[in-house]
């Protein structure tokens, strides 16, 4: 497997760098098909005969998602591709000749041959493809299948605005909320004592490759614990309203460095670096994700707004003033004295915007969740100043 997943990456580092130079001195790309024709030359010369050790169709995968990756970049929906580096996100992918045989957890894959696996899960529908994946070690398999589904109808009827911070991970409309996990924080110390031993051991040794595990294990340690903070939080939100509304974060632009360079250095650098740092910990984007698509499984609605004056709106007059905001927990209304929980009296903002979004259009909705959106990140219509209202 480990030679497989070599041969996609050392086929997709080949194709993309040929990609480029014909792009430069042509002006035009090969595209697949006639990648595709290369790679049975490929796989006659002496220097890259390995190649044909490869099950074919995964090298084929590899390139079509490479012609996938470039059409994404000039519809701008990704970056540009770019080269990949053993070790990480090692994979490939069988799109047939696979054999699942869930009842003795046993998963056939061509020129490897049957292999037991730990089901997680049944697979409901027909396998479609398999991906094979390592990470931190271990391989794993994802199964993809294609079964019809109904259209659901959700349980509740209720709706609720959603605040994201730092300081609380989410505050809700209803006066709820969610302690953040901070999972890279607990494990930091940890983290750069691991990382500093693997600076100090000779680079490609054996015990270099050991350290290099431990600091990979600890690393998956930490997603895997922010990950199962971000489901049960996702799971139990869309079972319990059929509506969630949420400010349309661009978590890229709030995490951006504020070095500036050596003719305009930045300000507050160290401040910055580690909101940055704080704001990444949370997940924000996945935890948006995965709301999208558990209520679209269950029939709710996802709908996202701008984020502009949000926190500095009074819920009860619409008054909007900077100064509203007297602290980072603390509103008090500098027209009508309403006082609040800054971080409550946020969610109550979005949640009313939100009801004007579904009522009126104004702003960017979605329903089913996460199906009229283009992609993560589009932008959103802007509102004039101040929260819509019904």
């Amino acid at each position: 497997m480990r030679r497989f997943a070599g041969c996609c990456r050392f086929l997709w580092n080949k194709a993309l760098a040929l990609e480029k130079e014909t792009y430069e001195s042509e002006g035009k790309r090969l595209g697949y098909n006639k990648l595709a024709g290369l790679l049975r030359d490929w796989k006659k010369v002496e220097e890259t005969v390995f190649l044909s050790e490869a099950h074919s169709q995964i090298l084929q995968q590899t390139l079509k998602d490479l012609d996938r990756a470039y059409v994404n970049f000039f519809q701008k929906r990704a970056d540009f591709p770019r080269f990949k580096k053993k070790g990480l996100h090692d994979a490939f992918r069988y799109p047939q000749g696979f054999k699942l045989d869930e009842g003795n957890s046993r998963v056939y894959l061509p020129k490897i041959g049957w292999m037991r696996y730990r089901k997680s899960r049944d697979a409901e529908g027909t396998p479609k493809q398999i991906t094979v994946s390592m990470s931190a070690g271990k391989w794993y398999i994802s199964v993809q299948t294609e079964r019809e589904a109904r259209t659901p109808v959700h349980l509740s009827q209720s709706a609720i605005g959603i605040d994201m911070g730092v300081s609380c991970f989410a505050a809700f409309s209803d006066g709820t909320v969610l302690v953040p996990l901070n999972s890279f924080r607990k494990h930091e110390k940890k983290l750069a004592a691991c990382q500093r031993g693997l600076s100090s051991k000779v680079k490609f040794s054996a015990n270099w490759y050991k350290q290099k595990a431990k600091v990979q294990r600890l690393h998956k340690k930490i997603a895997d614990t922010r990950n199962d903070f971000l489901h049960k939080a996702t799971t139990a939100i869309s079972k319990n309203h059929a509506t969630v509304v949420m400010e349309d974060l661009r978590v890229k632009n709030m995490s951006a460095s504020a070095s500036g360079s050596l003719e305009r250095p930045g300000r507050n650098v160290r401040a910055k670096s580690g909101l940055n740092k704080a704001i990444l910990d949370q997940g924000w984007g996945e935890f948006r994700r995965q709301l999208g698509y558990k209520l679209n499984w269950s029939g709710g609605v996802l709908v996202v707004i701008p984020p502009e004056y949000t926190s500095q709106t009074c819920h009860v007059c619409g008054n909007v003033d900077k100064a509203n905001r007297v602290t980072q927990a603390q509103f008090v209304c500098t027209a009508c004295g309403h006082s609040a929980n800054a971080d409550h009296n946020a969610a109550l903002n979005i949640l009313a915007a939100g009801q004007a979004v579904s009522a009126c259009g104004a702003g960017k909705a979605q329903a089913p969740a996460m199906k009229q959106e283009p992609a993560y990140g589009a932008s959103a219509k802007t509102l004039p100043i101040g929260i819509p209202r019904l």
